[in-house]
């Protein structure tokens, strides 16, 4: 199998690695194929250059209307775990998990599975887009990010959760058109 098994570990906060984006892009190959119609995006603080956080890939599965089952189906395939722990996603917008070997180092990867032009998909590319846009809100999520590790939050739901009260006040904030 191409996608390896999944090690759960705690937050760490690590610089940004410029080879993410092309374990991203390999990754991508993988999964899609003509028959499946997924569309593979690179959300996530590792999609953007220089932004410091937790070194894991996240990948948004997007899936045509009607597409959920196949999409599951494409990821198990290949390798790909359903995510573990206290809190997982539901499997009615799963999160697969995995890790992949890039030139001799292992890389985990969490696969997002929604639906194509869905508000949550829309949100993470939104999101990942001013990251990349704004440095001082790259600043900024950054510090946040320290922060939550600095009061002792280190699982990974938890950190997450933290993490997303200044991802939604954000995105709250964001202009209507961008």
């Amino acid at each position: 199998m191409p996608i390896g098994l999944y090690k759960l570990t705690t937050v760490e906060y690590l610089p940004h690695n410029s080879e993410s984006r092309r374990v991203a892009q390999s990754i991508a190959g993988l999964i899609t194929t003509p028959a499946n119609n997924l569309q593979i995006e690179h959300v996530g603080s590792t999609a953007v250059p220089g932004c410091w956080g937790k070194g894991i890939i996240d990948l948004l599965v997007a899936y045509p209307t009607g597409g959920l089952k196949s999409a599951r189906q494409a990821l198990d395939r290949i390798g790909f775990q359903r995510q573990g722990g206290p809190t997982p996603f539901p499997e009615s917008r799963p999160m697969r998990v995995g890790s992949f070997a890039h030139f001799g180092r292992s890389y985990r990867i969490h696969a997002h599975v929604m639906e194509s032009g869905s508000a949550e998909a829309h949100d993470l590319i939104c999101f990942r887009d001013l990251l990349r846009r704004d440095i001082d809100l790259r600043r900024a999520y950054e510090a946040e990010k320290r922060a939550i590790l600095a009061r002792g939050i280190t699982k990974g739901n938890e950190y997450s959760e933290a993490k997303g009260e200044f991802i939604r006040r954000v995105l709250g904030n964001r202009p209507k058109r961008l």
